[in-house]
Parts: C-alpha cells; sequence; structure tokens
C-alpha cells in the first residue's frame, strides 16, 4: 500500500510539475506576470513566495495550477502590459500550449532514457501476424481463424506486426470486426467479436505468435529433472495445446490438478515428449520445477538511435490514442478501458514493484496521454482556451463574457461526466466495492 501512495505521488507531482513549469516559463518568456505556481489544490502545505509569485504544494495532489495576472475577464484589471489578456493572441497561444507540450516531450525524454538502458523485448513484436497457435474456445476459433493465416487488416486498419494487431484489436472488446487474412495466397474475410480480458476489458480474440518458451533453468531433483528436460529446451506444447507464452505454462499444469502431464519439445532442432507427474506447492498449485523464460530480442540502441526509437514509439502510440478517443464516439471503444486517478495509482504501485525502468515506462505513458488530453477542444482544457482563441481570430472579435461562460460550462459539464466514468470504471476494479454495487 505504502508502495503505490509513494509511487502515485511521484508519477502524479511529476506529470503536474512538468505540466505547469511549461505554462510558467512561457508565461514569463513574452512577459506576463505570474501570482502563484501550484502543484496540487487546496490548502498550502508548504511554499514560499519569490519576485512576486507564490510556490507552493497544495494538499490535493490531482492537479495543479499557474495563476496569472489578468487572466481572466473577471480578474480585476489595469491594463498593464504584464496582464495576460493584454497580450496578443500568439502570445497567449503560446502560453496555453506549452503546458501539454512539456508533457508530451517529457514522454519523449523518458522513454529515450529507459531505452538508452537497453531492454529484453518479446520476439514476437516485430514479427507479421502469422497465427501460430489458437487458445481453446477462443472468438478466433469459432469465427473460423486457423493456424497459418496472416492478419492483413483488423476492419480498414492494416497490420503489420504483432504489435499492430495487439494494439489494433485492443480497444474493440465486445465488438464485432472483420479480420481480412491470407490463408495459402487466397484472401478471406472473417467476422469475430474480440473478448474483453481483464479489468481492464482489453480486446483479444485468442490467437498466439509462432513462438515458443525455453527452460531457463532445471530444479535438481525435481519432476522436469527426473523426466530429462534441460536447460535451453524449447517447450513446444503441454497435453497437445501448443504453448507460446511462459505465462501458458502455470496454467496447463494446473489445469491438471496434479495429474500426469505430456510436455512435447524440442532440443537442438529435434523434438521429442516426455511424460511427468508435477508435485503440489500449495493449495490448488503445482509445479515441475523449471525457470522458463519467452523468446526474446535483446534492443540496446545508441544515442541517437534511442531518440529516434522514442519519437515512434511516441507517435505510434499518438495514433493509438486518437483511435481510442475516437472509438468513444463511434461506440467502437468501450467506457471501460478509461482510467482514472485510483487506476493509474494501481498501475504505479504494480511498476514500482517490478522496478524503475517500468515504472518511467509508466511515466511517460502517462504523461504522453496527459499532453494529447489535454489539447482536446474542450472549453475548460488548454485546448479548450485554444480553441476559443482560434474561433476569436477567424471572427476577428472577442466573443462576449457571456458566450466564454456557456462555452466554458458546456466544457465543464463534459469533463465532470467524463471524471465520473473514469472513477466508476476504477471503482468496479477494487473487488470489495464491486461486491457492493448490486447493479452489477
Amino acid at each position: 500500500m505504502l508502495t503505490t501512495l509513494l509511487s502515485f505521488a511521484f508519477v502524479i507531482g511529476v506529470l503536474v510539475f512538468v505540466h505547469e513549469l511549461g505554462h510558467f516559463l512561457a508565461a514569463r518568456r513574452v512577459g506576463v506576470r505570474v501570482l502563484a505556481f501550484s502543484v496540487g489544490f487546496g490548502p498550502r502545505l508548504l511554499g514560499f513566495t519569490r519576485g512576486g509569485t507564490e510556490y507552493k504544494i497544495a494538499a490535493i495532489p490531482l492537479g495543479g495550477f499557474v495563476k496569472m495576472a489578468g487572466e481572466t475577464a473577471e480578474d480585476q484589471r489595469s491594463g498593464a502590459p504584464d496582464e495576460f489578456l493584454s497580450k496578443s493572441k500568439w502570445q497567449r497561444f503560446q502560453v496555453l500550449i506549452a503546458g501539454p507540450a512539456m508533457n508530451i516531450a517529457l514522454a519523449v525524454v523518458v522513454l529515450w532514457g529507459v531505452l538508452l538502458q537497453g531492454a529484453d523485448l518479446p520476439a514476437y513484436r516485430d514479427m507479421p501476424p502469422v497465427v501460430g497457435a489458437i487458445e481453446a474456445d477462443a472468438p478466433a476459433r469459432t469465427a473460423g481463424v486457423q493456424v497459418g493465416d496472416r492478419i492483413l487488416r483488423v476492419d480498414d486498419r492494416a497490420v503489420e506486426t504483432w504489435d499492430d494487431f495487439l494494439i489494433t484489436i485492443a480497444g474493440k472488446a465486445r465488438r464485432e470486426v472483420t479480420l481480412l487474412v491470407d490463408r495459402g495466397g487466397q484472401q478471406m474475410r472473417l467476422g469475430v467479436v474480440p473478448a474483453a480480458e481483464g479489468k481492464y476489458e482489453i480486446g483479444e480474440i485468442g490467437v498466439l505468435p509462432n513462438t515458443h518458451p525455453h527452460i531457463r533453468s532445471v530444479i535438481a531433483g525435481e519432476p522436469a529433472d527426473k523426466a530429462g528436460l534441460k536447460a535451453e529446451d524449447v517447450i513446444l506444447a503441454i497435453n497437445g495445446e501448443t504453448v507460446s507464452f511462459a505465462r501458458q505454462i502455470s496454467a496447463l499444469i494446473n489445469k491438471q490438478r496434479g495429474g500426469e502431464i505430456a510436455i512435447r519439445f524440442a532440443r537442438n532442432g529435434q523434438e521429442q515428449e516426455v511424460r511427468l507427474t508435477p508435485i503440489k506447492r500449495a493449495e490448488k498449485t503445482w509445479a515441475i520445477g523449471i525457470g522458463i523464460s519467452d523468446q526474446l530480442t535483446h534492443v540496446d540502441p545508441g544515442v541517437f538511435e534511442a531518440l529516434t526509437m522514442s519519437v515512434a514509439q511516441n507517435w505510434e502510440a499518438t495514433g493509438l490514442i486518437f483511435r481510442t478517443l475516437g472509438g468513444l464516439f463511434t461506440g467502437e471503444t468501450s467506457p471501460r478501458q478509461l482510467m482514472g486517478p485510483v487506476g493509474i495509482a494501481s498501475l504505479s504501485g504494480e511498476s514500482a514493484q517490478a522496478g524503475i525502468i517500468p515504472l518511467l515506462g509508466l511515466l511517460a505513458s502517462i504523461s504522453l496521454n496527459l499532453g494529447l488530453l489535454n489539447l482536446m477542444p474542450i472549453p475548460v482544457l488548454d485546448g479548450g482556451h485554444i480553441l476559443i482563441l482560434l474561433l476569436e481570430g477567424i471572427a476577428r472579435r472577442d466573443f462576449s463574457m457571456r458566450m466564454k461562460e456557456r462555452m466554458l460550462f458546456a466544457g465543464l459539464v463534459l469533463l465532470m461526466l467524463l471524471m465520473v466514468t473514469v472513477i466508476y470504471n476504477d471503482l468496479t476494479r477494487i473487488r470489495w466495492v464491486e461486491n457492493l454495487m448490486f447493479w452489477r
């Protein structure tokens, strides 16, 4: 619990500070007087005043703000040149866009640093999406997908790699999609409805790549050792079910509840099979005494290569974010995939337990999301204020206060509906809270 709270405070604190720092620096650069720079809302916990600006950390760590002189029409204004509304539309645009831009830049820089550390990535991610196996009772099996099919498109989107396919299908849970597949040189279309997997309801159709995990180590005297399995043996199947990932092995072993299992494996390119009986580790848990690892590719980029990879990955993620947002309006994306503060806290805790690199990876991902979401043309958000500036520029006149208030109120209502949705989603992912929801 403490790890979750500390990691959440770290992630949110960094994101808010960087966002508001962007507004602050841009305001100072164009000569706007800044009255307050706050990380958090509510009562002040820590702070000081310097150069006419109050710098503080407030009690509610779910946002922050930069208060500028003459920022809104309601503020007392003297018409001084250092007031926000005394600046030109171009200067105000620079101040407004600086916050989201800093979050996007942070995502690129942090991911750049993560990539410079090197990583072992799943080998299948950059492979063409050729079906190597289909899980039992999977939607793909019902739809008629077969082993060896090369998935070409999901609806109107081409998929070149497994990464492309998994990212595309993830946002389509419980929505019928059309797969275009190549089967022996013949193209065909198959309709399938992805299942919603996990607490975030990720779309999944149950197809697996043509990869197999290998044994990393064998414990002496355990069932695997007695059966003759060795390190570097490649696990192909258990009880006739193809194994593509290490995570499948435990489930397939426990499925037999201690009964004998048949393991088909490859050693030096030669397929073999052994039969063995797992031993009980705990209640309803059996094991055979092996360490297992997925088929991995080591990535160790140089400085410029890592930067290029970071920009490319953030660009791909940007496309995914916009498709997800668009899917919310068209009905293709389930609102259940939206995540709020509780969900971010949970992910922060899980990432922190895995190490600083996974936590920084999460920080980069959320920073990109925050930057892009703030650019949405919704009044109240930075993008909404930018939209009003743009419309005023096109109209060549400033809108009346009444019109601006109506626009801001509409944006506030939409934002509150979004917040209610994400908080509701977060609460339904907490088991004991969900049990109290009698209507679910």
